[in-house]
Formats: structure tokens, sequence, C-alpha cells
């Protein structure tokens, strides 16, 4: 199909000078194909269909939310919920430290965040049941307890009921997962790939790396910009010989695909060399600060949600591994570090700083730029990590683990739900995925009403209930 149209596109001129003459060579099924995204050499429909007009219902006032993903399981005894009374081999080396929040104490490898604690609130009563990755995984990001093989992530249920207006990506991942979980983060489930995320971003081809660019969005390298126009011509001329019955439901994504690939808005959203070097210092020249900053660039271009996955990278002598850096268990991991509390790359040590560095610069350009405001940050692993230190580490455990949440209306300097004196059990208000999920999308302003479902109204939005106590 694409040597049919190298050829068509080579005629150009004299075709569009003179159209009649080659429509009455197209036979019926070359009209068809004419009409589909295709013709355009084009790989994009998920962008496209991701910003059609659904029936929905969310409020006016548009939300969105960059959602990092600590993939593995970070330790919230070691981080956001310290047990400084609990036995050594519960509480660990790592002490608490002050915050601006009174009572509020957090790990000593987060003083940036400490002094900002006024932004966020700790829920630290996050459970479900599932301990594996890939099951965990899912859980999280679907909030479902026991969610089917096609249920969609948060992303793709935000791009079907509240896509971007713009001519950017409704639905973003940044960095990939690695090989212990099912690329279903990659799908739309049962909403279909229309809904799936534009990722960016694989192993060490990230934008913390020099010369980093982002691919997806060049024409195939023997159509340039002015040849996908000319094609874009020929097909509009072509369906009017049909009535404009040809595919007139693709029209708007055929254009649409046409304005993401020749136009400068989506290149420039994703474009760190616009930013001021001491800009992305500060974010820290690592996958998880570049990344970061790029979910801010995106956002202000318009994208509904970004998926961060939090990887902190390597130290400058180790190894490139995968980008699982909070699964810090085990021998593979002690391998590299020798212990969780190490400071390599499966090390708290060398994690919790570069958290500490990307996310408060997050949060404080976030604000400064009004954004926060509109903008809910999420930060949470598939669970948490185990009271007990063994197995060279802390092992999964679901039972209990912490989340961050941030902007969009949530009450900062707060928090929500304790867990009992070893970290392992929830002592009070348990957040269950199911209201997780609810709670998230109230504050993208998706009301509780609105359906979704393979047919496009069976089922909710989300089976809880929003926590409105986390918002004020």
């Amino acid at each position: 199909m694409l040597n049919y149209f190298k050829g068509l596109a080579f005629e150009g001129k004299n075709m569009m000078a003179n159209p009649t003459t080659r429509r009455q060579h197209l036979s019926r099924r070359e009209l068809v194909q004419l009409g589909g995204i295709g013709a355009l050499g084009l790989a994009l429909p998920e962008l496209l269909h991701a910003g059609a007009p659904v029936a929905r219902s969310v409020s006016r006032s548009v939300k969105s939310c960059i959602f990092i993903v600590q993939y593995g399981g970070c330790s919230h005894i070691d981080s956001f919920d310290l047990k400084p009374d609990a036995p050594a081999e519960v509480r660990g080396p790592f002490r608490p430290i002050a915050t601006r929040t009174p009572g509020m104490r957090i790990g000593e490898h987060l003083p940036r965040l400490a002094q900002m604690s006024d932004r966020y609130c700790l829920v630290r009563s996050m459970t479900h049941g599932d301990p594996g990755h890939d099951g965990g995984m899912h859980v999280c990001m679907t909030g479902h307890s026991k969610p089917v093989v096609n249920t969609p992530y948060f992303g793709s249920v935000a791009a079907k009921v509240s896509p971007s207006t713009r001519n950017v990506p409704s639905y973003v991942w940044l960095q990939n997962l690695a090989g212990d979980v099912q690329p279903r983060y990659l799908t739309g489930g049962f909403l279909g790939p229309a809904y799936s995320p534009l990722r960016v971003g694989t192993d060490l081809d990230n934008p913390s790396v020099a010369g980093f660019r982002v691919k997806a969005f060049d024409p195939p390298a023997d159509v340039p910009a002015d040849r996908l126009r000319a094609r874009k011509r020929l097909l509009d001329d072509v369906e009017a010989t049909d009535g404009g019955k040809v595919a007139a439901d693709l029209r708007p994504y055929r254009q649409r695909a046409v304005d993401l690939l020749t136009g400068p808005d989506v290149r420039t959203a994703f474009d760190l060399e616009r930013e001021p070097a001491a800009v992305r210092d500060r974010y820290g020249r690592h996958p998880l600060g570049q990344n970061l900053l790029m979910a801010r660039r995106l956002i202000e271009a318009g994208t509904r949600l970004v998926s961060v996955t939090a990887w902190a990278g390597n130290p400058p002598a180790e190894k490139f591994t995968n980008v699982q850096t909070w699964d810090m268990h085990g021998p593979g991991a002690a391998k590299f570090i020798g212990s969780i509390f190490g400071d390599g790359s499966y090390g708290l040590g060398w994690a919790l700083p570069r958290v500490d560095e990307a996310v408060s610069a997050l949060l404080t350009d976030l604000e400064v730029r009004g954004l926060l405001e509109d903008t809910l940050v999420v930060m949470v692993g598939e669970f948490g990590r185990s009271p007990r230190i063994s197995n060279l580490g802390r092992d999964h455990w679901p039972a209990c683990y912490t989340a961050m949440l941030a902007g969009a209306g949530i009450r900062g300097g707060s928090v929500y739900g304790s867990s009992d004196k070893t970290g392992g059990y929830v002592r009070d208000n348990p957040l269950r995925p199911e209201d997780f999920g609810a709670t998230l999308f109230h504050a993208l302003g998706v009301p509780a009403e609105t359906r979704l479902g393979a047919d496009g109204f069976t089922l909710p939005v989300s089976a809880g209930s929003p926590r409105m106590e986390l918002f004020g």
C-alpha cells in the first residue's frame, strides 16, 4: 500500500490538477483503502481516536494527572511511614526527620519533601491482597481489587472520558516497565487500542541520555511532510467523488494525524532542550528527574494523564539491568547493593534522594506555574514492603503501604489513615483500590455517575467511593 502511495505522491501535481483522470482508475476497494489512516503512512490511531467526542459527564474544571509509578514496590517503612520505636529487624537504619507539618515525620533521605509537606497528603493505609508484581500493578493502576485481564488503566479511562482538546496525545507513559509485568500498560484494555498510551522511553533510551529524541511523530522516512499534505489533499478529493461517504468517520482523525506529524505542538512538548539547563539540573539529570520534567511539559501542552515509571537510573559505575528500581530484596538485588539500605541502583540510599530531588522540583514547578491546582500528582507502587527485614531486603507487602497525593484540591499537610506499630497492617481508614480509584477520578473532575464499559455504558467509571476527607 505504501508503494502504491509513493506512486500517487510522485504524480502529486498532475493528480491534483486533474483528479478526475485518476479517479477513473480507482476501484471501490481502493477508495475504501484511501479513506483509511494507513493511506497517509501513519501509525498513530491511538492518538487520534483518544480525542474523539464520547458520551460522558465531566465537570467544567478539567484536571490532569501525573502518576508516578514506584514500580517494584517502595518500602513505606523506610520512606514515608517510619517506625523508629519498632525492633531493629523492623525499623531499619534510617531515621525520621521533622516536616513542615507538625506531627508528620518522613525518612531522612527526603529533606526537600519534608520542607514542602504542606503541598501533599500521605495516605498511610493503602491496602489490597495481591503480592505479585504483575497482579499488584494491575490492581494499582486500575482501581480494582480483582481486575479482569482487560480492565483498563486509569490513563485509558481518562483518555476516554476526558480527552485532550489540544493537538497532543491524551495519555502518555514515560519509561517502560520491565518483564516482571505483562505489557497491559501499553493497551487500552476493553476500551480498545484507541485509548492506549503513547509510550516514550525504553530502558537506557530515555530523556536523561544526551541526544535523546522522541521519534514517535516522525513520518516514514520516505514520506516527508509536503508529501503527507499532498496525500491528504488527494484523499479529500477522492472522497468527494463518493458523496463524502467513504471513511467519513475517519476524517477528523486523519486531519489530526497530519497535524501531529507536520505541526510543532507535540514536538515542542517533548523537547527538553527548550528548558534552561538550571531547570533540568534542579529535577536531576537522571531518568526520573528528566521524565518528570517532560511530564510537566506535557501537562502544560494539554495531555490529560502522564504515567511515569519511577526509575532512578544507575550509579555512574554500575551496569544497567532493568528499570525495576524498587524491588529491593533477594539475591538479584543483593548482587548490586548488598543491602536494601545501600547506595546501588537497588538501594534506598540511591533511589530515595533522587525521588526527593525530582518530585520536590515537580511540585514546586507546578505551583509556580499555576498548574498544581488543576494537576493531581500521585506517587505509589504496586505494594509496600514487609515489616521484617529478610531475604536480603524487604519482601512484597500489599497489606499496608503509603501513597503520596498532591494538587487538584488534595488537602496538603495532612495524613490519611495509619498503620500498626510495625507498619504491617492498616490500623484505621483503609483505602482499598476501588476507593482509591474513585478518589483519583473525583480529583480529575470525573463524576462517579460517568459510565464506561466496553459498550460505553454498562459499567461506572469507578466501583468505589471517593474519600472526601482527602480534599479541602
